[in-house]
């Protein structure tokens, strides 16, 4: 039991199986199941995100270590335990979690066939991802790693587009084959410690010859979740054909388990081998930032183009990790956060045209400034955001990585900063597209505007993505405390005089 005096991290993990198993029993006509199912769904997520801003609140940035931490007799005899606690690089990841899954579900209004069946599958995926973050047993994050897989995998090949099947298998293929090097490189760890406890794990010292293989095998795993180029080919497939709740999820908050993973595991426990890495790791995310902005700019289908501006925005994220410095690991953090909140703005933009039976062919749109203003608003604000502009959410963590990079390297924050120029570009293109160029086709004039649903869904995140850019301290503060110990351990491990003195200014 913890200070609050209750298992909060169980209970915000677990409630929506609660959610499951009333949707499960729901009796009646189709109609009556599915109207019944959707409310319980949304209902079960708002209580989960009230108990997240309760853990929020109760939550102590002061403190660089793991709260609430619950552990509980699981397998006697090998020493793997029921252990749950958050620190402040946790903690936020589920509140993202939490806040956009309501988000996500109101999304799913539109979907009609088998309505009971998605709902479950979309309550399961949250209790997997929020038990993901939670976990402080390396089996138990396993397992919780892995399960994620089954609900996604069902609601890409169920409820997607006309490829459906393939982007499934693909994504589930690509991510369980990480994911199986990941769990020889647990084995050994456990093996060579005696125990999966994460806090105990993460005061092991492990050779530094053992810890390169290591490396690969986490790099392996989280580069495919995180969709760091060039494993990343996945993503297009999935994103543009899973249904518009699946794409928020997969975008806003499951692109993030493989950056956790980087800062959870492969950077405290492998200082070493992270530290050999670190040219490896820049020139992928540089790679990332430059070569698929390129790639994103000439798309001419805007989910598409949304997605491949996903992966830059990742390789962003990975270049603060690999920067070991207090400004590039805070401003990586805070790019997920923004990241998760933007991208889903922008799939929901694209998610209302589609729902008005439009194309995502940019040469078939246009002129929907005008038709369409607070559409067009809201659309322009997440763009802005996405490309970097100050004032938004997306400025202050890619200034962050810049500065973090410029300590370390140069020609790596030049080339990172690049990537504000590049998101600016086909950023640019899309809203000239969608909201500016003349239409030749007369059946756009008939367009409507927002309702009340989609509301619902885009002004919570345009407030998150003002609040952000103009109050960032209201977030960072949350994890000021562990990125600092994390450095701090990390130029440790190492003992390198020019890093502590970098920590030191």
């Amino acid at each position: 039991m913890n200070a609050l005096g209750f298992p909060i991290l169980s209970l915000i993990t677990f409630l929506p199986l609660a959610g499951v198993v009333f949707i499960a029993t729901l009796r009646g006509d189709e109609a009556a199941v599915a109207r019944n199912a959707r409310f319980a769904a949304l209902w079960t997520s708002l209580i989960v995100l009230a108990l997240g801003l309760y853990l929020w609140s109760a939550f102590d940035p002061s403190q660089a270590g793991f709260q609430f931490v619950e552990t509980d007799t699981w397998f006697t005899g090998v020493n793997v335990q029921y252990r749950m606690g958050v620190d402040g690089i946790s903690v936020f990841l589920i509140i993202l979690t939490v806040f956009i899954t309501p988000i996500a579900i109101i999304s799913s209004w539109s979907i009609t066939k088998r309505v009971r069946e998605f709902m479950i599958a979309f309550l399961l995926l949250e209790m997997m991802t929020v038990g993901m973050f939670a976990a402080l047993d390396f089996v138990v994050f396993y397992i919780f790693f892995e399960a994620v897989l089954i609900p996604m995998y069902l609601i890409i090949g169920v409820w997607g587009g006309e490829r459906r099947i393939f982007a499934a298998v693909k994504f589930f293929l690509f991510t369980l084959a990480g994911s199986m090097l990941m769990l020889v490189a647990m084995v050994w760890m456990w093996s060579h410690a005696g125990t999966t406890d994460i806090q105990v794990l993460l005061r092991t010292p492990i050779p530094p010859q053992a810890q390169m293989w290591l490396f690969i095998a986490f790099l392996a795993s989280f580069g495919v979740k995180a969709a760091v180029w060039p494993l990343h080919t996945w993503l297009p497939d999935a994103y543009g054909e899973a249904p518009l709740p699946g794409t928020i999820m997969l975008a806003a908050v499951l692109s993030k388990m493989g950056a956790y993973g980087f800062l959870r595991f492969a950077v405290p426990m492998l200082p070493n081998a992270s530290a050999a890495a670190e040219p490896l790791m820049f020139a992928l995310g540089v790679v990332a930032v430059i070569y698929v902005s390129l790639v994103a700019l000439a798309q001419t289908d805007m989910k598409r183009m949304i997605a491949y501006s996903s992966v830059a925005h990742m390789g962003v994220i990975i270049i603060g990790i690999f920067t070991f410095t207090v400004e590039g690991i805070e401003g990586a953090l805070f790019q997920m956060l923004s990241h998760g909140i933007v991208i889903a703005g922008l799939f929901i933009c694209a998610g209302v045209l589609i729902s008005r039976d439009e194309t995502l062919v940019l040469a078939r749109l246009g002129g929907l400034a005008a038709r369409m203003p607070a559409f067009a608003a809201l659309l322009m604000l997440f763009s802005l955001a996405n490309m970097g502009m100050p004032g938004t959410s997306g400025f202050v963590g890619e200034i962050l990585v810049i500065v973090g990079a410029m300590k370390v390297n140069f020609w790596v924050s030049l080339l990172g900063a690049a990537g504000m120029v590049l998101g600016a570009a086909y950023m640019l293109v899309l809203l000239r597209a969608v909201l500016f160029d003349r239409t030749t086709r007369p059946d756009l004039n008939g367009l409507a505007d927002l309702r009340r649903g989609e509301y619902a869904m885009l002004v919570p995140l345009a407030v998150m993505v003002m609040w952000l850019g103009v109050y960032p301290a209201s977030f960072t503060h949350i994890f000021d405390a562990p990125v600092a110990a994390l450095v701090q351990a990390h130029v440790a491990a190492l003992d390198h005089p020019v890093a502590l003195a970098m920590v030191a200014k």
